[in-house]
């Protein structure tokens, strides 16, 4: 499967005639193909020096894919215990009732039987109180309006029965098969997992210095800014730029995109990190947005492994790198709160955490001023 792809979109403006709505998708789609093609560039450019770090991207990006699947199908087996859980309560109600109806049933055939074989046949042959006979000809009535009513209600019982047994074995069925999908997922995610810490090993050891270390890391920060760099310009292309989202009002207010400490403070550390700040969280746990705007990037980049950019509007960009996987799309809308992603290490980091970055006309700023204390 492939990576997701980068696509920029924008918000269309009220009132936007068809054809130039049209138009400007057009440019939109050009200009996420540029962004696409920028990036892929430079990543073959900058991965060309070593083949490790091809196979890494590849490896991870298929590591986060498999992340993907493994959570679709385990909220798909979640939502199938449920609905088995509902159905099998269900079945226990229409049989409990059911039971009632041929309880009900049985008294009414009971009443009747007492009344002895040929109940109309006395009624006619007794005709010594017309008042009498009207009223045992009444009851019969009701009674049998009863009766035939108790074996409708019965049939349909039946009916409902049959078709809820049929919807639990086909939910059943399908839990069979997600389990194996799931086990299948598991085995291929612990092949990959291994693919990846044996190529880490294999770049670890291209460092025979703590010199060559800082060397890599610094060609990995240029990379970077090379590739935000395109992004940037990509996006000041646009006809319909992303609107405000007045986070210039938030700055000191913004939630944690993850709670956890932070073990690299803004402008305290090599490579990519240098411009932003890493918080230490476990793997799999969620990745917030901090306020609303668009998603404009979600690859893999190196240095900063699967990397989701948001343009928040106001020249105002939010990074969150080395997921271990993507939760929302490029061109989606979010609103503060919607997940982005889950806490990894990729990037080949040895260890799960989020990379935050805060971004104001391309240029770094210290992302600690615009996130609330604590």
């Amino acid at each position: 499967m492939a990576a997701l792809p980068m696509t920029i979109m924008a918000w269309p403006a009220i009132g936007l005639a068809a054809t130039d709505e049209a138009a400007a998708q057009r440019q939109l789609d050009a200009i996420g193909k540029e962004i696409q093609a920028a990036s892929q560039r430079l990543a073959d450019t900058g991965d060309a020096r070593d083949s490790a770090g091809r196979e890494l991207r590849e490896v991870e990006t298929a590591l986060a894919e498999i992340h993907q699947r493994l959570d679709a199908l385990q909220a798909e087996r979640g939502q199938l215990e449920d609905e088995t859980t509902r159905l099998t309560a269900h079945r226990q109600r229409l049989e409990a009732e059911r039971h009632a109806q041929y309880a009900a049933l049985s008294a009414q055939l009971e009443a009747l039987y007492r009344l002895g074989p040929t109940p109309q046949l006395k009624l006619l042959l007794n005709q010594d109180d017309p008042a009498e006979l009207d009223r045992m000809q009444a009851y019969l009535n009701r009674l049998t309006q009863a009766r035939n009513k108790r074996l409708a209600d019965i049939a349909q019982l039946d009916d409902a029965l049959a078709q809820t047994a049929r919807e639990l074995a086909q939910r059943r069925q399908r839990l069979d098969e997600v389990t194996v999908e799931l086990e299948g997922e598991g085995a291929r995610l612990a092949k990959r997992m291994d693919e990846r810490r044996q190529l880490l090993a294999k770049l670890d050891q291209r460092y025979t210095t703590e010199e060559a270390r800082l060397e890599s890391l610094n060609q990995d920060r240029v990379h970077a800014e090379r590739t935000l760099r395109e992004v940037q310009a990509e996006l000041a292309k646009l006809a319909q730029p992303t609107p405000s989202t007045q986070i210039l009002r938030t700055q000191g207010e913004l939630p944690w995109p993850v709670q956890g400490n932070i073990t690299a403070a803004f402008r305290r550390s090599d490579g990519v990190h240098a411009n932003g700040i890493v918080i230490q969280a476990a793997a799999g746990t969620p990745v917030t947005a901090v306020h609303s705007g668009r998603v404009v990037f979600a690859d893999w980049m190196r240095g900063f492994g699967n990397l989701l950019i948001i343009d928040h509007g106001d020249q105002i960009m939010t990074l969150h790198a080395h997921l271990q996987r993507f939760s929302a799309r490029p061109g989606q809308a979010i609103e503060r709160g919607d997940e982005l992603g889950r806490v990894g290490d990729s990037g080949g980091q040895t260890n799960a955490a989020l990379y935050f970055e805060v971004r104001r006309g391309g240029e770094p700023i210290n992302p600690q001023r615009w996130i609330a204390g604590r």
